[in-house]
C-alpha cells in the first residue's frame, strides 16, 4: 500500500509525526497509523498546560476496530489542542498531515529531536511490519 510522507516531518516508532517549528512541536498519528486504526470515531485529547514526559500516553484514539494512544515523541507541555477532532474526529482519516493535527507542544529536551527517525527509517519501519 502507499502512505503519504510529506516532507519536512520527523516520525517515532510508535507511528506518530513531528513537524518541529522553532521550540514549538505539532504532532499527529501517521497516515500508515490511521489506515491500521480504520475510521477513526473518537479521539480524547490533553488539557493545555499538561506536561507529558517522552514515551507517555498524551490522547487516546478510538476507531470502529481498535482503541490506541497518541504517545508522546518528546517530552514538554501541551500548548494547543485540535478542538475540530471533538465533532469531527474522522479528521485524521481524511487529512492526518493537516486538519487531523493533534496536539502541540513546547518541547523541554531538544536533544530528543535527534532520537527521532527520517522518513527513509519510518518507511522501513512501516515495511517490516508489513511482511
Amino acid at each position: 500500500m502507499d502512505y503519504e510522507f510529506p516532507d519536512g516531518l520527523k516520525y517515532a516508532t510508535t507511528h506518530e509525526w513531528i513537524r518541529i517549528e522553532n521550540s514549538i512541536a505539532t504532532v499527529g498519528i501517521t497516515d500508515y497509523a490511521q489506515h491500521q486504526f480504520g475510521d477513526i470515531v473518537f479521539v480524547e485529547l490533553p488539557e493545555v498546560g499538561m506536561v507529558f514526559e517522552k514515551g507517555s500516553n498524551a490522547a487516546e484514539i478510538e476507531s470502529v476496530k481498535a482503541v490506541g494512544d497518541l504517545i508522546m515523541p518528546l517530552s514538554g507541555e501541551i500548548i494547543g489542542v485540535n478542538q475540530n477532532l471533538a465533532g469531527t474526529p474522522e479528521l485524521v482519516n481524511s487529512s492526518p498531515f493537516v486538519d487531523g493535527w493533534m496536539i502541540k507542544l513546547a518541547f523541554s529536551h531538544a536533544s530528543e529531536i535527534d532520537e527521532l527517525l527520517s522518513v527513509d527509517k519510518y518507511k522501513q519501519i512501516i515495511q517490516n511490519e508489513e511482511h
